[in-house]
């Protein structure tokens, strides 16, 4: 289990959170002004001075590929205008202290599917030793493959926990406080019919006595029998008093009762999957916890099942939900729906040849949608409040309903989490922010799973979010959708914005094969007016992503610009499925390695590296034999060339690679 660092390390003293700008921001506004403006230079020079008219069926593609990635480019950049950095006191530190009977109630949901027992068992096992109270915290088991051996773990487990010594110690508390209670009301029954009598004494005294002012006895028991019929204002006789006090108590020894019955905290839940209706895949597992379950926690942590969790990771990131008033001397429920904390891994591979390191999107892009309220829940490793997610869940569930009244067989399963996506998190971020609701990205690694190690189950994995993502485009439209700021509307159109750029990307790996095939080139001018227009820009654009990138390792950099450019079949693959209205199913990412060489997976970059690597020889071969080239064309072709080979090699390098033997 990985050790959480104090948040506060190396930090001045602060009182309980703040937040700053990241480190290099102000460089990187100036750096990113500059590429914006030399960028629109370099594209004003292309369409006015270089497009090459003898050969339009390249040159305009070319064109159009370079002011979709300018585009997408400064959607990018602005979109990392406001990164900020996040401390905040863990909850047992906050000054002043959180008061323990005020604690709120967690559940936490672990998501799977068809998963080993023993993988789920071991986020289990995690998740049971978060530090907070046990009478606070439960965990469910969401298993939507309805596993007998999931369920028989997860009961048994059940069983260990009960026996475990805060539990014994919990219960036994509880029976005490049950057993003064039962001891208060069995006195109480005892009093019943004394004071039964006291009463009948005092409503039958002659008022001939009441009246004698000079019996002080009698004078009392009258003081005495308006004490005991007023109370509060109101006339309430003793019975009726027993009578309240009586309903108090059974109250309260059915709290107990509740409490004892509650003490179990790991549960199994399984829902039913009735044939010939939809399932909704994990939005529909998660909304069936939250509707039909049986949860009531006040906030949810989520996990798939192979992400085991830091047992600091509630008393972290909870305290982002309470705002302290100093008016009323209490901490106050505010606005915050979600808090995102980074995905990390524990099995990568030397080298990460499958690229699943992610410290670009969990550092300075998280950190950058979150200066602008739009940090993206990612599925896992997340907490979120039960009330901003069943409210507004169930605002979108009515507008389905007004729509189609059959979808009232779906309450449980669509109330909650968003349903219309296979990539569920981030919409429903997208909704609390259109709802109002806030979201935070707290950079500490709090939880660490297990990443595919085979090309295939990247693969899957991949193409899921891309056609999510797209999915969500198409049905909710950010730029169409009311209560998002500007600022969140650029964030969520960027990310699926990026998915497109499979087809830019084809365009750039084909111009050097045309080269060197045809002679054609889609630029009128590759000579020195072109180097002085490309070269800054290119320049620029490199150092302006160094900037902001600051503290990400270099290799994990080459590594995300290896698979953006990589994976452009995939791209290409995910918006046309989503366009031409294919039927896209929910599929789990495999969690044990799948044996093989994957060279079939990767056909169109295989042919596209093996074509441009003979189209250098072939175009060379015929300098040698005496055909006119121009040098500074063939020369600026080969490192594009060997550029985009580089690009490619890692994808092709992934389909062959296999982990070292013990």
């Amino acid at each position: 289990m990985m050790q959480a660092l104090p948040v506060d390390v190396g930090l001045p003293r602060f009182k309980n959170q703040r937040s700053r700008l990241k480190r290099n921001t102000l460089l990187f506004r100036y750096f990113a002004i500059i590429n914006l403006i030399i960028g629109l230079w370099y594209l004003q020079w292309r369409f006015n001075n270089s497009i090459n008219f003898n050969l339009l069926w390249l040159s305009i593609p070319l064109l159009l590929a370079e002011i979709y990635s300018y585009i997408n480019g400064s959607m990018f950049i602005l979109g990392l205008w406001r990164p900020i950095e996040r401390q905040i006191k863990p909850l047992d530190q906050l000054t002043p202290a959180f008061p323990a009977k005020d604690l709120p109630t967690v559940d936490v949901f672990i998501t799977c599917y068809s998963e080993p027992v023993e993988l789920v068992q071991a986020t289990l096992e995690a998740a049971l030793h978060i530090d907070y109270p046990t009478t606070k915290l439960r965990v469910y088991v969401l298993d939507d493959g309805n596993s007998p051996a999931m369920k028989a773990m997860v009961e048994q487990r059940c069983a260990e926990d009960l026996a475990s010594p805060e539990l014994v110690a919990a219960a036994e508390q509880i029976q005490a406080e049950q057993a003064q209670l039962q001891a208060q009301l069995d006195r109480l029954h005892q009093l019943t019919p004394e004071a039964q009598a006291a009463e009948d004494f005092l409503e039958n005294l002659p008022e001939s006595l009441e009246s004698q002012d000079t019996d002080r006895p009698l004078r009392f028991l009258q003081v005495l029998q308006k004490f005991f019929t007023f109370q509060n204002g109101q006339h309430r006789s003793i019975n009726e008093q027993l009578l309240a006090e009586e309903k108090r108590l059974k109250q309260a020894i059915a709290r107990q009762n509740y409490a004892l019955s509650n003490l179990p905290r790991c549960l199994y839940i399984a829902r039913p999957k009735p044939q010939g209706r939809p399932h909704h895949a994990k939005a529909g597992n998660i909304n069936y916890a939250l509707f039909a379950g049986g949860t009531t926690g006040d906030f949810i942590l989520t996990l798939d099942a192979d992400h085991l969790p830091d047992r600091n990771i509630v008393k972290h990131v909870l305290p982002y939900f309470f705002t302290y008033n100093p008016n009323c001397g209490k901490y106050e429920s505010n606005r915050i729906a979600i808090v995102q904390t980074p995905q990390d891994f524990y099995n990568l591979p030397k080298g990460d040849p499958f690229g699943h390191s992610a410290h670009l999107f969990y550092g300075p892009i998280q950190q950058g949608k979150d200066g602008f309220n739009a940090a993206f829940y990612t599925g896992t490793n997340a907490v979120l409040r039960r009330e901003a997610l069943v409210n507004t869940g169930l605002k979108y569930f009515s507008k389905a309903y007004e729509k189609d009244a059959s979808r009232l067989d779906e309450f449980d399963l669509i109330g909650g989490i968003s349903s219309i996506s296979i990539t569920e998190d981030m919409n429903t971020a997208m909704r609390l922010h259109a709802a109002g609701w806030q979201s935070i990205y707290h950079n500490e690694v709090l939880a660490k799973g297990l990443a595919p190690d085979d090309l295939s189950s990247t693969l899957k994995q991949r193409l899921r979010w891309a056609q999510g993502t797209i999915q969500v485009l198409l049905q909710e439209n950010p730029w169409m959708k009311p209560g998002l700021t500007f600022w969140q509307q650029l964030q969520y159109f960027q990310t699926m914005y990026s998915y497109f750029s499979g087809f830019a990307t084809f365009i750039f790996l084909l111009c050097p094969i045309v080269y060197f095939f045809t002679g054609g080139i889609p630029v009128d001018s590759y000579g020195l007016d072109f180097a002085l227009h490309f070269t800054p820009a290119f320049i620029l654009n490199r150092i302006t992503f160094l900037t902001i990138a600051w503290g990400v390792p270099a290799s994990e950099l080459w590594r995300s610009e290896q698979y953006a450019v990589a994976l452009f079949p995939l791209f290409i693959q995910a918006v046309w499925s989503v366009l031409t209205r294919r039927p896209i199913k929910f599929q789990v990412t495999p969690k044990q390695r799948q044996s093989g060489i994957y060279l079939n997976l990767v056909m169109p970059q295989l042919t596209i590296f093996c074509l441009t690597t003979v189209g250098i020889v072939w175009r060379g071969g015929l300098w040698l034999a005496g055909q006119p080239i121009d040098p500074w064309v063939y020369g600026l072709n080969i490192a594009w060339s060997v550029y985009n080979l580089a690009l490619l090699w890692v994808i092709i390098q992934a389909a062959i690679w296999q982990p070292q033997r013990a």
